[in-house]
Order: structure tokens, then sequence, then C-alpha cells
């Protein structure tokens, strides 16, 4: 497998149609795999929260979510196959689950927008199995409830749509007692799909500027990660290059 050393943390270095592949066969053949994904927030997270460090380096794959990352790693030489965004790579694990009839459970978000999240999931994959749900806002004394509703569900993969370091943390609290073969960080997905927040247009996608249009949407909430938080990246990439390197 492609991979590279990005702050001691391995990362692959794979096109989307790559993981694809990796995460359909494991399904089919049993072992468990956790995935996360990284961007410049998540980076300048991980300086600060060695916990957070740990659940990355225990992750087993790890793709490139930001755009940031890419041109980071490309300015050092290092040749990225292409960015690949955690909510474009979970909209194709749910047509290969629908296609494999693999049971999937979606933890995070608000009730209400998990069961808009539902309906348009059932609306767009008609054949996928949603095998159970709980909405992301609990306390710790109720994770173990959360746990025990997630195995009696049974289900193949496991979408954890919460923000980091929640949704890392949680994992690699309870991923001996997840019985899921697959899991998988998504974030915002399920706002996205329940329609209540929109994904920037491909282009500004494709020029690196999604974190700009998800900034205009929320400026209250997002100023001090993008605003700050780019120059905190910049600012790392630099002082730790030496960090940085192919394996």
């Amino acid at each position: 497998m492609k991979e590279i050393l990005f702050f001691d943390i391995r990362i692959q270095m794979l096109l989307k149609s790559e993981f694809l592949e990796i995460i359909e066969s494991n399904l089919k053949n049993g072992n468990q795999i956790i995935q996360n994904g990284l961007n410049a927030a998540s980076v300048n997270e991980l300086f600060n929260n060695e916990k957070l460090r740990k659940a990355y380096k225990n992750s087993d794959l790890i793709n490139i979510d930001g755009m940031s990352v890419v041109w980071a790693l490309r300015l050092r030489g290092i040749n990225v196959p292409e960015r690949v965004a955690c909510p474009d790579l979970a909209l194709d694990i749910l047509s290969m689950a629908e296609k494999n009839n693999f049971s999937v459970f979606l933890l995070g978000a608000r009730e209400r927008n998990l069961l808009l999240c539902k309906k348009n999931l059932q609306e767009n994959y008609p054949n996928l199995r949603i095998a159970g749900s709980r909405n992301g806002y609990y306390n710790e004394d109720d994770e173990l409830g959360i746990i025990n509703m997630i195995n009696s569900s049974k289900p193949d993969i496991l979408f954890l749509g919460m923000p980091s370091p929640y949704k890392e943390l949680f994992v690699e609290k309870y991923k001996h007692n997840l019985t899921s073969k697959y899991i998988f960080g998504v974030g915002g997905l399920f706002d996205i799909i329940s329609g209540l927040k929109k994904r920037a247009p491909l282009w500004i996608q494709n020029i690196g500027m999604e974190w700009f249009y998800r900034f205009a949407q929320e400026p209250f909430r997002l100023w001090r990660r993008y605003l700050i938080g780019n120059f905190k990246f910049l600012w790392l990439i630099n002082k730790e290059k030496n960090k940085i390197h192919k394996i």
C-alpha cells in the first residue's frame, strides 16, 4: 500500500476507488477496519491533543479529506493522486453497501437532521439496509448503552456523523467493544444528506475553497477554525517539515 508519514501518522496515498476496493474486500472477509479523514483542522488539533494523535495512529486507513493537506504534500514533492473527501467516499460506500446488502448504523447529528437524513437515504438508496440510528447528543453515562444499541443492530458499517475530535476519541475508546466491520468518521455528512446544509459547488471544491464556502454559511461558529486555523496549519507545515516523508 502506498503510504507516507505525516507528522508520524501513516496516510494512504490512494485513489477513492482503491479505498473502496479495500473497504468492500474487508467487509466481505470480516476484520474490523477504522478509517478517518485528515484535513487542516484535524492536523491543528493533533498538536494539542495527545489522545487524538493516538486515535489517528491507531486508524487502519486515513484519507486526505482537505485540499490544504494535498497542496502541502505536493509542495514537499509527494505525489498525492487526489483528494478523497469524506462525504464523497461515504456516498460511494453507501452505494456499495446497497449493492452488497451490507447494513449501516448512523450515529450523530441532531434528531431532526438525522430523521431527514434517513428519509433521503431511503429515497436515494431504496435497497439500503439501515440497521439503526441514534443522534449525537448524549452524556458520557449514555455511551455504553449506545454501544449496546449499535451492537444489537448488528450493522456491518458504522458511520459517525460527529465533529472532530469527538468521533475519533469515541472510536478509540470503544473500538474493542464495537462489532461493526467498518467504522468511518463522516463528520457533517448527515446534515448534508438531510438537505439542511449544502456542500460547495464542484468548481469551488476543485479550487480548494470549500472551506470558505462553509465559513460563509456559519461565520460565527467557524471563524476561529478557518481564519486562525489556516495560518496555524501553514506554520506547522513549515515548522514540522522534516516529519513529512515517504515510507
